[in-house]
């Protein structure tokens, strides 16, 4: 028998190991690759002017070199990642949906004011009487990103001359090194990057912003992308009145609502962002169509909720206990069989459950030889929408509940059964307590999936049938796809107040929440 040492030198963790050469290389490799990727998306974010972006991508980038280029905080370089997500996916969209929920961000107040007055500026220029047209072609520097560089303007007269109009003005290009179309339209300038019809088309939205200056009161203007014509606004602004004067109708337009309106109401057609405070949250509850809406909407919203989650958890239970007989055979088929609904794509299904509902041609009229109108009668729709999500749902909670009677001990039903306890009693008392610990807390993330659940609602029935042609509001419509419609439908998108009833929302399902979570606390005193 060997003998036992006396002392044994305590084993060294972290400084006596040596990392592979292969790994070292990953992972400065990994690391080079990512700040070179940030590099690049600074610049896209500078050409932007997207300062902020900047500033968080840099930090972003010294937290990802300071934590993976040392062999200190390991914890944090598994965390690290989960932490950007988090921030990235969860936290800023609920920071962002809130600030916007006191603008009044939507169509015609996307931009700053500063932007709207040029938009509104340059949308009013007008070819000047007996000004000349020029052939166009439009450009960027040689060497710069045709998606983001300035744009430049070479230009052809009648004559013949041509030039290159800038931000900065109009200056004549020499004719060494520039070639022509047989139209006179410039192909080839030293210097440019002539954009083609496509590239030139995605820059729509700047050439219509974008003028070549020739004077104080003039500029030249992109008529398509082939020709120009030198034009004057109709509108000057006055930075010291804060005021937009029509100079061809003599109409001075002040600032109200965000918008620069005439003393007649009549306003100009882009508007910008502001902050309206808690305006939002006050239409919601004083506005009597929206508060009566609304109203409507959150019961059938809660409604539609509870019955869901409590008719797929009956149904999914029932199925579990029956499949859970140790008598039957073939459980494995029939379960298979089963879950087939939570397979198969929800979209796909709602698509097909719309077309099975249809009143002349769907196949539940066809064999149940009704002639009900399942999507354009208030009620119909609603009782077409809890059968869908029955279909969709039950499936879930058949795997749930099948797991959690799994878990059950038998000795507990064997002792149950000795007492003289029957079948129902043995249910009642005994499987619904220990199921419901398992499944509680799921029920409650379930609830809180029906109450948001936008896209089953959308595909089936839009929200519709819609009463009284009032097209904001449908009888089927859930708090979301309400939100939905105001944000990007109707005549007027208002994203401002959509935010708001999102942070409605939000808070109704955390209160909801709390108290089921709450309740199901009582449940772990079973164990």
């Amino acid at each position: 028998m060997a003998a036992v040492p006396q002392t044994l030198e305590p084993v060294k963790l972290g400084s006596g190991y040596n990392t592979p050469w292969w790994a070292t290389a990953l992972k400065w490799g990994l690391i080079a690759a990512t700040v070179a990727l940030a590099a690049y998306v600074v610049q896209r974010l500078v050409a932007n002017g997207s300062w902020l972006g900047v500033v968080i991508t840099a930090f972003i980038l010294l937290c990802i070199v300071a934590v993976y280029a040392t062999r200190r905080a390991i914890p944090m370089k598994y965390l690290l990642p989960g932490l950007i997500l988090l921030v990235g996916l969860q936290i800023w969209p609920i920071v962002y949906t809130v600030a916007t929920a006191f603008t009044n961000y939507g169509q015609g107040h996307t931009l700053s004011k500063q932007e709207a007055i040029d938009r509104n500026v340059a949308n009013s220029v007008k070819e000047v009487a007996g000004s000349e047209r020029y052939k166009l072609s439009i450009a960027v520097p040689e060497g710069a990103d045709v998606a983001t560089a300035d744009l430049a303007f070479l230009l052809t007269k009648p004559d013949g001359s041509t030039f290159v109009g800038t931000k900065e003005g109009l200056k004549e290009v020499p004719a060494d090194g520039v070639e022509k179309s047989e139209s006179g339209k410039i192909t080839k300038a030293p210097g440019y990057t002539i954009l083609n019809a496509r590239e030139a088309n995605k820059r729509s939205a700047d050439l219509k912003e974008f003028a070549v200056p020739v004077s104080e009161t003039a500029g030249i203007k992109s008529v398509g992308i082939s020709a120009a014509f030198e034009g004057a606004p109709s509108l000057k602004y006055d930075a010291n009145a804060d005021t937009i004067t029509d100079t061809e109708n003599n109409i001075v337009y002040s600032p109200k609502n965000a918008y620069f309106t005439a003393p007649d109401g009549k306003t100009l057609a882009t508007g910008w962002k502001e902050n309206v405070g808690t305006k939002n949250f006050k239409t919601l509850l004083t506005n009597e169509t929206i508060r009566a809406g609304f109203l409507k909407i959150f019961l059938w919203n809660v409604a539609f909720a509870a019955i869901s989650v409590l008719s797929t958890f009956l149904l999914g239970m029932l199925l579990a206990l029956l499949f859970n007989d140790p008598k039957l055979k073939g459980k494995g088929f029939y379960r298979s069989l089963l879950i087939l609904p939570y397979a198969i794509p929800g979209f796909v299904t709602a698509l097909v459950w719309a077309s099975m509902f249809n009143q002349e041609f769907g196949l539940v009229n066809a064999l149940t030889h009704l002639n009900v109108d399942w999507l354009g009668n208030p009620w119909a729709a609603k009782a077409a929408i809890l059968i869908t999500n029955l279909w969709l749902g039950f499936p879930y909670m058949f795997l749930v509940c099948t797991g959690a009677l799994q878990s059950i001990p038998s000795d507990v039903k064997e002792a149950a059964k000795i007492d003289g306890a029957n079948a129902f009693r043995t249910l009642r008392s005994i499987t619904m307590p220990l199921l419901l610990v398992a499944v509680g807390p799921l029920l409650i993330a379930s609830f809180a999936f029906n109450f948001n659940n936008f896209s089953l609602i959308y595909l089936l029935t839009q929200g519709g049938p819609f009463e009284s042609g009032d097209t904001s509001i449908g009888s089927t419509d859930l708090l979301i796809t309400y939100a939905f419609r105001l944000a990007f439908s109707g005549a007027s998108p208002n994203i401002g107040l959509a935010s708001a009833v999102c942070i409605f929302i939000f808070f109704i399902v955390a209160l909801m929440s709390y108290s089921g979570f709450r309740r199901t606390a009582q449940l772990e005193e079973v164990n």
